[in-house]
């Protein structure tokens, strides 16, 4: 039976335009202000607003390995109460998926027991050590979607040229963590003054520009598509501007709570605030929104990072690095931004799904349009509430926007014309 949704709100063409979406198959294959119910199974979402799927190009689902932290069932229905319908997902599990047969038994877990689309990074070096390269061309056969280490920077410099010359070769994108060990070593939150005053070890902007700078270099001169995971520094937005007017393939991406946050917010030794890399200045912040809204940064990511209640007890000093951001982006993002007349909608739906679709050539993805799958999210604009860790689906509750209010809510997501995530059934 085709399916109508009735009396909603689409985004097209960047403005939102009253009409019915039909659905057969999975597939959109009408949009028009008034579809007849007929025999049609009818879904009333009056006043409400349909967009495309939102798109996250970087998360961390645990599984394998650390399943006390999410787990891809988890993970996949927090990304659908958030309005996801695709997600990315790092290699940093146990077993790593470094060779064929361990990404296709990671991609079998993710198809198995993910409830939305999943795209699996391999790694770029053999159990993420940095040191030993992965068989690039055997896992593009297999299907990865690129190549990436993060968690944890590629520290040398041949190690990492050597792997951009291989995915170059067979045309995959290169996910980097960007971050020198050397100068960040032992640090847990921005090396600035509110480390300062809470006598904590700081981690030097320096630690993410000056890898960043090494690795832009080396993507001229190979030619890869080099993807520059959650910027965090004024110093990045400039590299990334300047290798883009030089030629430079690259893309860029910010998460949520580096626009939105920044170290002046962090008086107490708080773990929840300990994220890798770490909030910085306000100069910060907002030379990364400036980027994102000039084009130099390509699309907003979550760095979705559950852990455990005891993971993030105690002092910043021992507590692991990572927020959980599937659940909060888009409703945070639209409140501070969209709201406050930052940006509008259509940009920030850009971000969220168009941009990283395009980026990574998910032709069918990002889009509403007759003839495209029907990944879609159903969102109030006008439904104020606070966010709470008891409404999390995650198994992770651990992020610094809980208690904050905001004016939009995910009310059902779908994915290929299946019902993925709606309030009603939470």
């Amino acid at each position: 039976m085709k399916t109508v949704l009735k009396n909603g709100y689409v985004l097209i063409a960047g403005q939102l335009q009253r009409a019915d979406v039909l659905i057969d198959a999975g597939m959109i294959q009408d949009i028009s202000p008034e579809i007849p119910a007929s025999q049609n199974q009818v879904v009333s979402i009056a006043g409400q607003v349909i967009l495309p799927g939102f798109v996250d190009v970087h998360v961390h689902f645990r599984e394998p390995g650390y399943t006390d932290k999410e787990t891809i069932a988890t993970g996949s229905l927090a990304a659908a109460h958030g309005g996801y319908t695709t997600v990315f997902s790092m290699p940093n599990v146990q077993p790593v998926p470094d060779t064929p047969q361990r990404w296709l038994q990671m991609q079998q877990l993710n198809q198995q027991k993910g409830c939305i689309h999943i795209q699996q990074y391999a790694s770029i070096t053999r159990q993420r050590t940095g040191n030993e390269l992965v068989d690039f061309k055997a896992l593009k056969q297999v299907g990865a979607c690129g190549f990436s280490n993060d968690g944890s920077g590629v520290q040398t410099a041949a190690t990492m040229y050597q792997a951009m010359q291989a995915a170059a070769q067979v045309h995959l994108p290169i996910a980097a963590h960007i971050e020198d060990d050397s100068l960040a070593h032992g640090g847990v939150m921005n090396a600035g003054l509110s480390a300062q005053k809470l006598h904590l070890p700081g981690i030097p902007a320096v630690s993410e520009t000056a890898q960043l700078a090494r690795d832009l270099e080396l993507a001229a001169a190979t030619g890869v598509h080099y993807h520059a995971c959650h910027l965090s520094t004024a110093a990045s937005v400039e590299l990334v501007r300047a290798a883009k007017k030089r030629g430079v393939n690259v893309t860029a991406e910010v998460t949520p709570h580096h626009l939105l946050l920044d170290e002046s917010m962090i008086t107490t030794d708080n773990p929840l605030f300990k994220m890798n890399p770490p909030l910085r200045t306000l100069a910060d912040r907002q030379a990364l929104l400036s980027g994102l809204l000039d084009g130099t940064i390509d699309c907003i990511a979550t760095d979705h990072a559950p852990h455990t209640k005891l993971d993030k007890q105690g002092s910043m000093l021992t507590a692991a690095f990572g927020i959980t951001g599937l659940e909060t982006s888009f409703a945070v993002l639209y409140t501070s931004l969209v709201q406050s007349n930052l940006c509008s909608l259509a940009q920030l739906v850009n971000w969220m799904s168009t941009q990283p679709a395009r980026i990574f050539h998910l032709t069918q993805a990002g889009r509403i349009a007759i003839g495209a799958p029907a990944d879609l999210t159903v969102v109030d604009l006008n439904h104020w509430t606070t966010i709470t860790a008891a409404n999390m689906l995650s198994k992770g509750k651990n992020s610094p926007f809980i208690g904050r209010k905001v004016a939009a809510q995910i009310k059902a997501t779908m994915v290929h014309g299946q019902w993925v995530y709606q309030q009603e059934a939470k």
